[in-house]
């Protein structure tokens, strides 16, 4: 359903029992979509659960077990005393 903006902060209630009844409720200003009011179940369940930063670091793989080969080279030679 769609709500006017007015009509929606005068019935406020009946917003809120509506989206948990029937589903995600349009609100509007001047005629343009502006709000969804959704029912609380439905917004956890869009918005799960998610991890903390540092949580996503540290569930990556696990780098202990590659190998790795470095090159044993020496770094090269510059020449300081040329005018550049």
């Amino acid at each position: 359903m769609r709500w006017q903006l007015q009509e929606a902060k005068q019935r406020f209630s009946e917003l809120v029992r509506s989206a948990r009844e029937e589903g995600p409720q349009i609100v509007t200003r001047h005629g343009e979509e502006v709000a969804v009011v959704i029912d609380i179940d439905l917004y956890r369940s869009l918005s799960g659960s998610k991890p903390s930063f540092k949580q996503f670091l540290m569930s990556g793989p696990d780098f202990d077990d590659l190998e790795i080969a470095r090159s044993t080279d020496l770094p090269r030679d510059i020449d300081f005393s040329a005018d550049t």
